[in-house]
């Protein structure tokens, strides 16, 4: 049996520069063949490119910018490109899904759900990274993070439940002014009327979710799917077997966590802490 194809770590981004180099040479009237013969390769090499799956080199990207009449943009991309996704591949198919859920359902163990954080948070979370990310990747993935927040800002919101470990809570990840302003925001979040927030509080004696934190999410064509992250991956979850398995964790999840209004006196309690 041949070994399966491996992803490329940066596919994301070289299908992004070879959408770029479709649009300009559509906008030019060029085949690919044409283009091909311009910079002096065939056809199928072009179309790789175009598709991501073959890296545009920058000596190649100069070419082209030249008979596209681009001011250097395919040539910034192909130097520029890195190594790997700021976003991979497996975390972007559940991103695309989240903008357009109809519902979410999260639980978190280790860090405010991505959500609900203010920028300052979302930046000292991924500063926490070992081995560490150069400081231009954490602003990408801060930014990016909270980009994914502007469904809240939707005409119409989807409906939102969030179950989170107390100890979250009380974490001072970034420090005591990080932390006092990521306890405000979720009080204020708290109180929005799409979002139901609970606390599974310190001390429990049963908890339907010890393997880890996860997200169920409800598609506008109402099919459910799961998403699961781990240190070194993560699992997009379609089975309806395993997605109805998360489902029942979180149903009792809710029952074991604080409800929302004791929830809220916790986040009120903890704001008088600071």
């Amino acid at each position: 049996m041949p070994p399966r194809k491996r992803t490329r770590p940066n596919a994301t981004t070289m299908k992004m520069v070879g959408a770029q180099l479709a649009a300009a040479r559509i906008a030019k009237n060029l085949t690919q063949k044409q283009l091909g013969e311009l910079v002096r390769l065939d056809a199928e090499t072009i179309a790789s490119i175009e598709q991501g799956r073959r890296a545009l080199m920058p000596n190649v990207a100069e070419l082209m910018d030249r008979h596209l009449g681009l001011p250097g943009l395919l040539a910034v991309a192909a130097n520029e490109m890195p190594l790997v996704d700021t976003i991979p591949p497996w975390a972007e198919e559940y991103m695309d899904l989240e903008h357009t859920a109809i519902t979410i359902s999260w639980f978190d163990n280790q860090v405010v759900p991505g959500l609900l954080q203010k920028e300052s948070y979302a930046r000292a979370v991924f500063g926490c990274r070992i081995p560490a990310h150069p400081e231009s990747e954490i602003e990408a993935l801060t930014a990016s993070r909270i980009a994914r927040q502007e469904i809240l800002n939707r005409p119409t919101p989807p409906t939102l439940s969030f179950v989170v470990w107390e100890a979250v809570l009380r974490d001072r990840i970034g420090g005591d002014e990080v932390h006092a302003e990521q306890l405000t925001h979720l009080r204020t979040c708290a109180d929005l009327p799409d979002v139901s927030l609970q606390v599974m509080p310190l001390g429990c004696s049963s908890h339907a979710a010890l393997d880890g934190p996860f997200t169920i999410l409800e598609t506008p064509d109402h099919q459910y799917l799961g998403y699961a992250e781990s240190q070194r991956g993560s699992q997009l979850i379609s089975h309806g077997d395993e997605v109805s398995i998360l489902a029942r964790r979180y149903a009792m999840l809710r029952t074991q966590a604080l409800n929302t209004e004791h929830s809220k006196g916790l986040l009120d309690r903890l704001l008088g802490e600071t």
